[in-house]
């Protein structure tokens, strides 16, 4: 029995000696895990949790206790330097996610003492999914009804979901740059597109407008306009601006002579040859020529601030870089300063008159968008960025139709004299001569068909039918004869001096019926908005907005700031701050306008 006792007291004693031993297990120091050692040598980490997307980068810093040597190297779930599986880490502390979450959705990462490897501290880290950046739709414009695009971009993951104006679409994962995705669009407009990747750390992306038309209305863009090249003087690759029955693709070869045609060729100068204004390289330093640009989806809305004509001038955003080349470039600031901007994307052209990049916006005198789908109207009396209240460019002779062998549209032309009178196309005067027989704007000029041009060369031919065939229209005052055409290398300008021998008495006026003055310019209502509305009028920072209207008797729509111009009857905005929106409804007439608040919490 005091054996049993003995074994008993020994036995408990050793516990008890256990109990109060110096080995120390693991403790958290603020959320940290730190492990010290019988050194009294201590590592924490910070932050002790963190959250990283993957590919993101999130920085760790150690702090070393019990050491005069607080030198560490790191490790990611034991391995140092990491892993590509689990992200790696440099010996700065700065961790690199994997470029996708490991089935355990969370790493460990680690800093070891250099003085004692068995001290270490760590902090817990869990991957989310990337944030998923949208670029661009294809297509950027579909019809009414069922509908498949291509979202591309960079961050998707599968799961990913595509929505279009807060409606998921069926979506099908390609890779993590592209996403298909199908679906129904009941009405035509202009809608929001975003993807968001699913939790872990589900995020939305950026939004990218998705153009929806009704097949059965003239003023969509049809699938031609997306032929057009991007760039500088691109090729239209055969694409014609406006209907084919617009009176600057009208064939007016048959058209009636005017009864004073032979007086008005006189009162211009029987003798004055026909002038290109267009040619290659440069003259007194300036380009010689009206320079235009294509672009595409990719191309921002800027905003334009008027310094002449705002009140008769389409307000932006308008797609045109600041880096567009202003006519007489390099040099410009002695002429028109014209600008022309197509987009192949919507089909509209964008047109400044005497403007001025600024560095993320545009100064011009003058604004005028046109939509290319359709025959357009500036209401009667106001100007655009030519005089005439014209579009510019498809007045311009381009080398690539000539290249083409065929140019069929009219030519924009000058004359030194005009009197206070237009023709349609034409909506504005810019009067500089009371006499009768100075040309009213709009007036059109045509090649007389006896004309023999079989001596000029390939090139030149193509310019002369054209004007037997199109004519020439005038559309600003300037030096007489002077037809417009667009700066390029290709041009020979040895061979278009040729033109020159091609006089004014070549020509014959076309009849000018209906011929506008003062007193007789067309008058009717403006267009009517019953309503401008949207969805919600008080949101959060960049949640989307839709916008809607019901109208009556526009020509074009306009919707400002962020927008620009637009078809159909609503549009997806996405406000960052409170914003006032203004819907400008435009016809032969004039301008309505309504505005909305919305309100940015």
């Amino acid at each position: 029995m005091r054996h049993f006792i003995l074994i008993l007291f020994l036995v408990t004693a050793a516990a008890l000696s256990g109990c109060t031993g110096s080995t120390k297990g693991a403790s958290n120091s603020g959320g940290s895990t730190s492990n010290s050692t019988s050194s009294g040598i201590a590592v924490s980490v910070s932050p002790n949790t963190a959250s990283v997307r993957t590919g993101a980068t999130q920085s760790f810093s150690a702090s070393v206790s019990g050491s005069s040597n607080t030198s560490v190297s790191w490790q990611v779930n034991g391995v140092t330097g990491g892993s590509a599986s689990t992200g790696i880490i440099n010996s700065s502390g700065v961790y690199t996610a994997p470029a996708s979450i490991p089935n355990s959705g969370a790493v460990t990462v680690q800093a070891v003492s250099a003085a004692n490897a068995s001290a270490s501290g760590s902090s817990t880290v869990t991957l989310l999914n990337p944030a998923p950046v949208l670029n661009s739709i294809t297509p950027a414009s579909v019809s009414s009804g069922a509908f498949t695009i291509t979202v591309n971009g960079s961050g998707f993951v599968s799961g990913a979901q595509v929505v279009l104006a807060g409606t998921p679409l069926t979506t099908i994962f390609m890779s993590s740059t592209q996403l298909t995705a199908s679906g129904s669009a009941a009405s035509a407009g202009t809608f929001a597109v975003t993807v968001t990747n699913p939790n872990p750390g589900s995020a939305t992306s950026n939004a990218q407008n998705l153009q929806v038309t009704s097949g059965s209305s003239t003023g969509n863009p049809p699938p031609t306009c997306s032929v057009m090249s991007l760039g500088q003087s691109a090729s239209l690759n055969g694409f014609v601006p406006f209907p084919a029955d617009n009176l600057w693709n009208k064939d007016i070869s048959a058209a009636s002579v005017d009864p004073n045609s032979t007086a008005i060729i006189n009162f211009i100068g029987a003798g004055i040859g026909l002038h290109p204004d267009f040619g290659s390289g440069l003259y007194n330093g300036q380009s010689i020529g009206i320079p235009y640009l294509v672009v595409g989806s990719q191309q921002a809305p800027l905003p334009v601030t008027f310094t002449a004509y705002g009140s008769e001038s389409d307000p932006g955003p308008i797609p045109i870089p600041v880096t567009a080349l202003v006519e007489g470039y390099p040099v410009s600031g002695s002429g028109d300063d014209h600008v022309l901007v197509l987009d192949n994307n919507n089909c509209w052209l964008y047109e400044l008159y005497n403007a001025v990049p600024g560095t993320a916006s545009w100064n011009a005198g003058s604004a005028a968008v046109w939509d290319l789908t359709v025959d357009g109207q500036r209401p009667y009396t106001w100007t655009s960025a030519d005089a005439a209240g014209l579009p510019i460019f498809p007045g311009l002779a381009r080398y690539d139709e000539v290249a083409s062998g065929q140019i069929n549209h009219a030519l924009r032309f000058t004359l030194q004299s005009s009197q206070a009178a237009f023709i349609p196309p034409a909506s504005h005067w810019a009067a500089n001569s009371t006499n009768a027989l100075a040309a009213p704007m709009g007036m059109r000029l045509r090649l007389k068909a006896s004309v023999d041009i079989s001596s000029f060369s390939t090139a030149n031919q193509v310019i002369l039918n054209a004007l037997k065939k199109y004519g020439m229209i005038m559309a600003d005052n300037g030096s007489s004869m002077y037809i417009s055409g667009a700066p390029d290398d290709n041009w020979n300008n040895s061979d278009l001096h040729n033109l020159g021998s091609i006089t004014a008495a070549d020509f014959e006026v076309i009849q000018m019926t209906p011929l506008y003055t003062a007193a007789n310019i067309p008058t009717g209502a403006n267009p009517s908005i019953a309503s401008f509305t949207a969805n919600s009028q008080l949101v959060s920072a960049g949640t989307p907005v839709m916008l809607s209207w019901n109208v009556t008797g526009a020509s074009y729509v306009i919707v400002s700031p962020g927008v620009g111009a637009v078809r159909g009857t609503s549009v997806s905005v996405m406000p960052t701050q409170s914003t006032t929106y203004t819907l400008y409804v435009t016809n032969a007439f004039g301008r309505s306008t309504a505005t909305i608040n919305i309100t940015v919490h």
